[in-house]
């Protein structure tokens, strides 16, 4: 008998935490602030994230706190460092939900186009130079509306959300506290989500490559003025 030296990747799995629908939105709000990248008035953003966690639950706010801590401690020129490197350099770590849905493929167009949909459907248009699926940016409009069609679009990501929390926490990235206290938000995983989740870890996102390269396939915001 050949003996099984590893598993298979399993999910890693957080109690979901109870929260009322203001203290849920603003979690999310406060994680899309901490998402983004650390531009101007980045310590005031600090400040105002840690004000605003103190009435989360407490799994939640100890998530956020840990992370502000450390990015008080670090500053904000090396965040933005860390940042870059770790969110527009490595591929499991990106950003962007429907990449993990639909990889590198044509579809990806069709799949913008339906969070497009959805941000305009909530009376909002986009304000800055960002794909609609970007994270920070889904976690905006939750924060802002409470929407359930937002949350239900988070939800049926939940499995590409995972391979980035998980990621982040292979790469010891802080970041991945800010993901934590996402995933204790969201509804429970589900067998099929588990399963998506294996695959993506294992094989990664469908690979019919939209153009030549090995950089990611998708444009990445100027990054050049570090804070």
């Amino acid at each position: 008998m050949t003996a099984r030296m590893v598993d298979s990747p399993r999910l890693p799995r957080l109690e979901r935490t109870a929260c009322t629908p203001d203290q849920l939105r603003t979690a999310h709000m406060i994680v899309s602030v901490l998402l983004d990248y650390p531009g101007e008035a980045y310590d005031e953003a600090l400040a105002a994230a840690s004000e605003s966690a103190a009435g989360l639950p407490a799994a939640v706010r100890d998530d956020v706190q840990e992370f502000v801590a450390w990015a008080r401690s670090t500053g904000a020129r090396a965040v933005a460092e860390h940042y870059v490197d770790t969110f527009d350099q490595r591929r499991r770590c990106a950003l962007y939900l429907s990449y993990y849905a639909v990889g590198d493929t044509r579809q990806r167009g069709v799949a913008i186009l339906g969070f497009k949909a959805v941000v305009r459907a909530l009376g909002f248009e986009l304000g800055r130079d960002e794909l609609a699926d970007y994270l920070p940016l889904v976690l905006e409009l939750s924060g802002r509306t409470g929407d359930r069609v937002v949350l239900e679009l988070l939800a049926s990501h939940r499995d590409g959300i995972e391979v980035m929390r998980s990621a982040l926490r292979g790469f010891r990235s802080p970041y991945a506290h800010l993901l934590d206290a996402l995933c204790r938000t969201l509804p429970p995983i589900d067998e099929r989500t588990s399963e998506r989740y294996q695959r993506l870890v294992t094989q990664g996102p469908p690979a019919e490559m939209v153009g030549v390269g090995t950089s990611l396939p998708f444009p990445l915001p100027d990054r050049s003025a570090q804070p």
